[in-house]
């Protein structure tokens, strides 16, 4: 949506078959449109370490931005701020992993761009929200499609688009779907950081 007013008319509309349970403006302020029990519609067809419809299982945080279709740009550090509160309050009542705090381009690589490369992921995980990796050496027979399987992605969608997905959330300074190997060492180091998924239903 290209404004944040326009964001929260749609979210609240029952015609329009979306919701979340947050949304955080520009500004810093903080919308509460459903309540944390209740399941909200903004992740729609989503999987994530190997769990599927994750509208079932999770908090929406809708971050205003005009994204990629309206002239994308960078999160100001106010509203970068009331997310970090806003995870952190969240993270205290739900016992949420760090790797399970993800985007919509993470559960829905095939549909969805946000939060995007522009989005301060290491400075939510330097504040206790999600995981950021450290450098690591690059596995001597690595493969891309097998290191992103054990973060949580998707196995069955084009590598070149799990790559642009991992890339925008993980290595947002270089977004071109390619697995050189600096993108490789990323996706080995995340997946150090990650413990293999439990079984659906755990």
């Amino acid at each position: 949506m290209q404004s944040g007013t326009a964001a929260i008319e749609r979210l609240r509309d029952p015609a329009a078959r979306v919701s979340s349970h947050y949304v955080v403006e520009e500004d810093g302020t903080v919308f509460r449109l459903v309540p944390e029990e209740r399941r909200a519609w903004h992740a729609g067809i989503s999987h994530w370490r190997g769990r599927q419809g994750l509208n079932d299982r999770s908090i929406g945080i809708e971050i205003v931005n005009p994204g990629h279709e309206w002239g994308y740009r960078p999160f100001p550090a106010l509203q970068m701020a009331a997310v970090c509160d806003l995870c952190l309050e969240v993270l205290a009542r739900h016992p949420i992993a760090p790797w399970d705090v993800v985007g919509h381009s993470d559960v829905a690589p095939d549909r969805k761009q946000d939060p995007g490369e522009l989005f301060d992921w290491e400075g939510l995980a330097a504040n206790g929200v999600g995981l950021w990796p450290g450098v690591a050496a690059m596995p001597a027979q690595a493969r891309p499609e097998a290191l992103l399987e054990a973060i949580g992605y998707r196995g069955d969608l084009p590598l070149p688009l799990l790559l642009t997905a991992f890339q925008r959330r993980w290595r947002p300074e270089r977004v071109d779907g390619v697995a050189d190997a600096g993108c490789l060492a990323r996706l080995a180091a995340v997946a150090a950081m990650i413990p293999p998924a439990a079984p659906e239903g755990d």
